[in-house]
């Protein structure tokens, strides 16, 4: 198996986030990628490899081209308007306010370009952006091009970034990318099978309505777990993608019996639909020690992941999204691949 990642996302350092009453930094932190590459190291697992340049055209179709470009310049706008300190929004076009009304000033454009207060902007944050991006498409060309497996260690994640909006730590969305590029690539239909402990409403907003991308994705339920307004069980596509979209809540405290139950659940639907690829947005903010989530699986329970997601068949790329117990984030990643390895 290979790896891929690149150092650029240490400049997406320094950020913060709108929490519970304050702003504080963010959880999404550098020393989640030490962990998983000492992990990496120590199990001696395959290559590292660095990043192939993408453009940003793929980009360009899953989100919508002005959000892309606006993440380009979001900085310099906020350095150019005076402000000091990280770019954080402070007000959305919601409800009453008019969505289809392109502000001019950066403070609102943070707000019109984003769906809560998690995806900050600081110096080097749109280069890791970048970056993660070409991490997750050089991933996505390594699996086309033969491999069985491999691993796109992204960092910022992106699962949460929807069409033309940011939030969740996330800018662009590293797995929807990688689906598309393996659609370009020759795959007829992927599936992306989203295990992070949050709802993927950027995917499944991206999806939603196509059928050569089936989504599912096995989260907390969203009446009492962020990003608490999308990824309810009836929500299942629309038009072209009706029956594509599969949504597996499950409420706070479920351990490995209930999660591994869906798991079988996603896979069954996979394997019905019939894919020529699957990609994993690898969320393990689902281990009993996550600080900012809320089910209980244990270190032992990730390789049980991997076999699983092995016995599909199928090309499979995992790319990183979150997992906020940072100390055993490289642990229970290297879990779930070797799991898949040894299956």
């Amino acid at each position: 198996m290979k790896i891929v990642w690149s150092p650029a996302h240490l400049g997406h350092s320094g950020h913060v986030e709108l929490g519970a009453g304050v702003i504080e930094p963010g959880f999404e932190c550098p020393e989640r990628l030490d962990f998983v590459l000492e992990a990496w190291r120590a199990a001696g697992l395959g290559p590292e490899l660095a990043p192939a340049f993408h453009d940003l055209g793929v980009a360009g179709r899953v989100h919508a081209p002005d959000y892309v470009a606006f993440l380009g310049e979001a900085w310099n706008l906020w350095t150019a308007a005076g402000y000091a300190g990280p770019a954080l929004p402070m007000v959305w076009p919601t409800h009453n306010l008019r969505a289809d009304l392109r502000p001019e000033a950066i403070r609102a454009l943070l707000g019109y370009y984003s769906f809560d207060g998690g995806a900050s902007f600081v110096a080097g944050t749109w280069d890791a952006v970048a970056a993660s991006y070409a991490t997750a498409l050089t991933g996505a060309d390594l699996v086309s091009g033969g491999e069985r497996v491999a691993f796109a260690a992204c960092r910022p994640p992106g699962h949460h970034a929807g069409r033309k909006t940011a939030g969740g730590y996330c800018y662009l969305n590293n797995a929807a990318c990688a689906a598309e590029r393996l659609r370009d690539r020759g795959a007829a239909r992927v599936a992306v099978l989203d295990v992070d402990f949050h709802h993927g409403n950027g995917t499944q907003e991206i999806f939603w309505e196509r059928s050569d991308v089936f989504f599912a994705s096995l989260h907390g339920d969203p009446r009492t777990e962020y990003p608490f307004f999308l990824g309810a069980a009836d929500e299942i596509g629309a038009g072209a993608g009706e029956g594509f979209n599969l949504n597996l809540p499950m409420r706070a405290g479920s351990g490995f019996e209930v999660w591994g139950a869906a798991l079988d659940a996603a896979c069954r639907r996979i394997a019905e639909v019939g894919v020529d690829a699957l990609v994993v947005s690898l969320g393990l903010d689902t281990f009993e020690g996550d600080p900012i989530s809320h089910f209980r699986l244990r270190r032992e329970d990730y390789p049980k992941i991997g076999a699983r997601l092995s016995a599909l068949g199928l090309p499979t790329l995992f790319v990183l999204e979150g997992g906020y117990a940072v100390a055993d984030l490289g642990v229970n990643a290297l879990g779930v691949l070797t799991g898949f390895e040894g299956a």
